[in-house]
């Protein structure tokens, strides 16, 4: 599966090369080095031990080599010159997953188990009413599996078809206010009945890969992580996952074109 299906479904599967094995090999030796740092545990394992959620935590260079090792294969052909990327989450999952994080609601927890904690990334909660708004407009969403992993340890999760009905939700909520203001908006309510729709009227399929493999998900679409299932087994470093959301050029308007 290619580029293409990005558009219809909002998520593209591109087969495995030498190329991105070689670099997620390497990316895989150095998370394991990061995953052994206590400053980087102390910071970013969460919910109770089940998962490393290492924003940033991955020390990548700007063109998104690693260890020496440049980043290519066929997603990178296919998506063009990347722009400077930010350093690479290193996102790890182990059995178990998930249980409660720190501060998570009652509720929250239940969305997180029953939903997979679903999310269009961007959309950010501040203040102590968690009220959202569109803060980190991203181009485009890839991932690239560092480990080996059962299908039924925590893979992604995304509602195929979920990024036009969430632009479609943003665009009503939006369209009294000038596009220069959209990021400042308040979409709370807009965003969490969006979901809801997702959750009603779009297929929700899991995405396990294996490292070679890469994973690329529209700006907008609603994905998350599963819960972890009970006897599935992944390499000893749990499952481990890099992840480049560069931000998009336009800003807020935009995120949400077509």
């Amino acid at each position: 599966m290619g580029l293409g299906d990005l558009d219809t479904l909002g998520w593209a599967r591109f087969a495995a090369s030498p190329q991105t094995l070689a670099w997620a090999r390497a990316a895989r030796d150095v998370g394991r080095e990061v995953l052994a740092d206590p400053v980087m545990r102390a910071k970013w394992l969460q919910c109770q031990g089940t998962w490393f959620v290492g924003v940033d935590a991955l020390p990548t260079s700007p063109d998104g080599s690693i260890g020496g090792v440049p980043l290519a294969g066929p997603a990178i052909d296919r998506l063009g010159p990347l722009p400077a990327l930010h350093p690479a989450q290193l996102s790890v999952t182990f059995p178990g997953y998930p249980k409660r994080r720190g501060g998570e609601s009652d509720a929250g927890f239940r969305y997180r188990m029953l939903r997979d904690a679903a999310h269009v990334d961007g959309i950010i909660a501040e203040g102590p009413d968690r009220r959202r708004r569109i803060l980190e407009p991203h181009a485009w969403i890839l991932g690239l599996p560092l480990t080996e992993a059962d299908p039924e340890a925590s893979p992604l999760v995304v509602w195929e078809g979920s990024h036009t009905v969430i632009r479609a939700a943003l665009r009503a909520a939006l369209e009294d206010y000038p596009p220069e203001d959209w990021g400042g908006v308040d979409v709370t309510e807009a965003y969490a009945a969006a979901r809801r729709a997702c959750f009603e009227t779009c297929r929700r399929i899991t995405l396990p890969a294996a490292p070679g493999e890469a994973i690329l998900l529209h700006r907008l679409a609603l994905h998350g992580i599963a819960p972890w299932q009970e006897g599935a087994r992944a390499a000893p470093e749990g499952r481990m996952v890099a992840y480049f959301r560069p931000l998009i050029s336009g800003n807020v308007p935009g995120w949400l074109q077509p």
